[in-house]
């Protein structure tokens, strides 16, 4: 599979970005894809590996490698670089409901795992994955698949996330009845609202909820399965019923002065804001509005990072993100060999937007919040943060290891003011 030398013939190319600059003037994706010919060369990249590690979904070091859906990678990166591209959908629609989703927002664990980057660059099997797709969409090759057959049993699936999308999928297909009920106003759950516009047109679902609308399977918008009563009539008209209502609960920060106003949770600023965008495209004001503010997000992940690029859009003053991690180093360290996880230094688009428009990256390592100041109105305008350092647990767990502890470091931060803030899914009490 692939081209034998293709690996060596060929410079690992991905499709242009927008530059900092401009793409914060707007919520649109950024990312432009590769001609369809400079495509199939990257398809050519892939060494079709005695143990393909790519599609593994294995637990190494106590994080994923390779692609946990176990998408068939090295027979598709085949397909894409023979120009088979209805055979490369149909393979990898085998394994993943929704590679226009995971096309543009999944971390790329099948990359991380490539043979390539062990001592080079790893195989766009990522942009590959959501060529295939979005081609597959132009070509007219995604059709609704409604079953032949029914089984006459009904199913419930309570929220409509990733998970409560896939699982009505695949139940529809079998044949039974299903219905999604979801609380909010739109489907989609996480997708919708927890993922930034800009990572994720919500167009994108629109599209695959009309599929599924074809293929039978009915949406109940506005519905909140939360009371017994509610449960119990569930119960009574539906064969079996799927709990898919994901991570509502965030975890909070019980620190003094945490009642003050302007403090928010990421989900419920990044929700706000994409409900707005969809409503009326900003104009009914209806969001939590980061214009002209002082913004502290505390979190480093991905959530985190959302935050920074969505304020960063909203026009703050100035952005600054706290992560409770040290610093990760540039490269793999010994401790952190191929093809684990690597455990380096990511910069995410809204760390290169803070760059480009406040000339430096926001993030400050080893640093949680212990308080927060507010004015005499009762609204944040400080918090008090302090320093962190790791040690090592009872097992003796390397500094790069899972399983770590931190201690309050003895020099102390002074506090950042801040009128406005949007915390990270990553929060550290």
């Amino acid at each position: 599979m692939g081209k034998a030398t293709g690996f060596l013939e060929y410079q690992r190319e991905t499709g242009s970005i927008f530059p900092p600059e401009q793409r914060i003037s707007n919520f649109n994706e950024f990312h432009l894809p590769l001609t369809r010919e400079k495509q199939q060369l990257q398809g050519a990249r892939c060494m079709a590996c005695g143990v393909p590690f790519c599609q593994s979904g294995m637990m190494i070091g106590g994080m994923v490698s390779g692609c946990p859906l176990n998408n068939l990678v090295p027979e598709f990166n085949d397909l894409v670089y023979m120009g088979n591209w209805r055979q490369a959908y149909e393979r990898l629609a085998k394994t993943n409901c929704f590679p226009e989703f995971t096309g543009r927002v999944c971390p790329a664990l099948c990359e991380a795992a490539c043979t390539c980057g062990l001592d080079g660059d790893p195989v766009t099997t990522k942009e590959n994955e959501c060529a295939i797709i979005e081609n597959a969409f132009l070509e007219g090759f995604v059709q609704a698949k409604p079953p032949k057959v029914r089984t006459g049993k009904r199913v419930a699936v309570v929220g409509s996330g990733p998970s409560g999308l896939a699982a009505a999928m695949q139940l529809n297909r079998r044949g039974h009845m299903v219905t999604v009920f979801e609380r909010s106003d739109r489907i989609g759950g996480l997708l919708r609202y927890g993922i930034p516009n800009m990572k994720l047109d919500k167009s994108i679902i629109d599209r695959r909820i009309r599929l599924m609308e074809e293929e039978g399977v009915r949406f109940m918008t506005g519905t909140d399965i939360s009371t017994k009563t509610k449960a119990d009539k569930l119960l009574k008209e539906y064969d079996s019923i799927i709990l898919a209502c994901g991570a509502s609960n965030p975890r909070d920060i019980k620190a003094p002065g945490r009642e003050a106003k302007g403090i928010y949770f990421a989900v419920d600023f990044l929700s706000s804001v994409t409900k707005s965008l969809l409503d009326s495209n900003m104009k009914d004001k209806k969001y939590i509005d980061a214009k002209d503010k002082n913004v502290l997000v505390i979190g480093g992940g991905d959530t985190g990072n959302d935050c920074v690029g969505t304020s960063i859009r909203l026009g703050a003053k100035s952005v600054v993100q706290l992560e409770m991690m040290p610093k990760p180093p540039e490269k793999r360290t010994e401790n952190n060999p191929w093809p684990q996880w690597p455990r380096i230094l990511k910069t995410d688009y809204g760390q290169e937007e803070s760059t480009a428009v406040f000339g430096r990256d926001p993030r400050i390592y080893q640093t949680t919040v212990t308080g927060f100041i507010s004015d005499k109105e009762g609204n944040v305008c400080g918090a008090k943060t302090v320093s962190l350092r790791p040690e090592k647990d009872e097992n003796g767990t390397d500094p790069n290891g899972s399983r770590r502890r931190f201690r309050k470091d003895r020099r102390r931060r002074p506090g950042f003011h801040c009128s406005r803030f949007s915390r990270g899914a990553e929060m550290y009490g």
